[in-house]
């Protein structure tokens, strides 16, 4: 089946090319030139472990191709998905549908045969209700459906979601969608993942839930690690106690410094705005947002007292390790880093940081942070050394070194990926989160 995935971004690339790698004909269209002309020329506009390789294979096969052209790409495509940027609209936090809304009234007007059209992005209820009037609008002459698709891609391991998905959920009204949606996923059919169909209204809510839930499981353990900190217990064997639970189970139970990323964040203000119009208030969700912002100002001020306190810290240099908001990516969208280093630079504090893929998308947004070539430049002459994002890369550094480089053996670990004990018997005062 020839496919067209709209938007090449983070999930139009990677669902495009593990379409490809199913066999599938896939055009990913993008109205980026620059970002085109990269594909074509082999270059990743975004770092996922995997990827380059996935698509170089299905280019070379002649499955994968890419274009700014939407009328050639759409051409013969029996599924057109929508994977365009919904982020959050300025002043409401609303999800911005205008790039939706816009690829709507293109394929529209460009519809060349019968197709199902299928929203990939995030985006909230009534949005498939929108699109189907706006391409019905046009007045096409041909046959279509529109379906919801939520995307549930973790980055980092996002071709190993896409290949063996806990779940396929589809939202469709007839037949002609669902019929479409399972030869797309035919593949999946064959290795027995499930698939749910729903209506299109109930999948579109479906993404905004799990997400928030996720969120949620999140936020709460963070609370219960400042707890384990004021009562003497242990946030980490807590995590396991409460995940043994299958009821619970044990993911998202990693206390830190705060979500970030490019879902979390926005969905739980989308589904938050979504709430309010229909007078259905999620209380859970506004204290679960409300208690995460605050977080990760508060993991700088943690920072700054393992400094000594406000008027201890001024003049002092911290070094940040790892930027982005989890490893195996290089989004910097709504990272705690962020945050964290602001709230050291008001402190009167000079950063040094180092990442091993985000700096450059880092460096805008921390204009005052001091990138460096390795994790040990940037710890060199510091007063503390912040481990903010839990890199492979600093799971085994080499403590005397990190020891002989610092001014103070000052090691604060918001990942906890060391061990108490033996950051003592290397001599460092060791600050963790949830740990005595």
């Amino acid at each position: 089946m020839k496919i067209a995935m709209i938007g090449s971004g983070y999930v139009g690339l990677v669902s495009g090319a593990c379409f490809a790698d199913f066999g599938h004909e896939v055009v990913c269209i993008d109205k980026d030139q620059s970002k085109i002309d990269l594909l074509n020329g082999g270059v990743m506009p975004i770092y996922e472990p995997g990827l380059a390789d996935l698509v170089e294979t299905n280019v070379k096969a002649g499955r994968l191709s890419f274009t700014t052209d939407l009328a050639a790409g759409i051409s013969d495509a029996r599924a057109i998905f929508i994977a365009v940027g919904t982020p959050s609209r300025r002043g409401d936090g609303h999800a911005d549908l205008s790039f939706v809304h816009a690829v709507a009234r293109e394929l529209g007007e460009n519809l060349a045969n019968d197709a199902v059209i299928v929203t990939k992005s995030t985006v909230p209820v009534g949005t498939g209700d929108a699109v189907e009037r706006i391409v019905a609008d046009s007045g096409t002459p041909h046959r279509f459906a529109v379906v919801s698709n939520p995307e549930f891609l973790r980055e980092g391991a996002a071709i190993a979601d896409f290949k063996r998905p806990d779940r396929i959920v589809i939202g469709a009204e007839d037949d002609f969608g669902r019929d479409v949606m399972r030869e797309v996923y035919r593949p999946l059919f064959l290795n027995e993942s499930p698939i749910l169909f729903t209506s299109r209204r109930t999948s579109e809510l479906i993404k905004y839930a799990a997400n928030a839930f996720l969120a949620t499981k999140i936020t709460f353990i963070n609370e219960m690690a400042d707890l384990c900190e004021k009562v003497g217990a242990d946030v980490q064997d807590v995590a396991r106690g409460i995940g043994m639970d299958n009821r619970i189970g044990k993911k998202f139970l990693h206390a830190g410094p705060g979500y970030g990323g490019s879902c979390f964040p926005k969905d739980t203000l989308a589904l938050l705005k979504t709430a309010e119009d229909y007078q259905s208030p999620v209380r859970i969700v506004e204290a679960v947002v409300g208690v995460n912002e605050t977080r990760k100002r508060a993991m700088g001020r943690k920072v700054i007292d393992a400094l000594g306190g406000n008027g201890s810290a001024r003049g002092k240099k911290v070094a940040l390790l790892g930027l982005t908001f989890k490893p195996n990516t290089d989004d910097m969208r709504d990272s705690p880093a962020i945050a964290i280093a602001q709230a050291l630079v008001d402190a009167g504090v000079s950063v040094s940081a180092y990442d091993p893929e985000g700096m450059e998308q880092a460096r805008p947004l921390m204009p005052e942070v001091v990138m460096c070539d390795s994790p040990y430049s940037a710890i060199e002459g510091s007063d503390a050394v912040v481990i903010v994002t839990e890199w492979d890369a600093f799971r085994a550094l080499d403590l005397d070194r990190v020891k002989a480089l610092v001014k103070t053996p000052v090691l604060v670990d918001l990942r906890n990926i060391y061990r108490p004990i033996e950051m003592r018997r290397a001599g460092f005062e060791y600050v963790s989160v949830g740990r005595a």
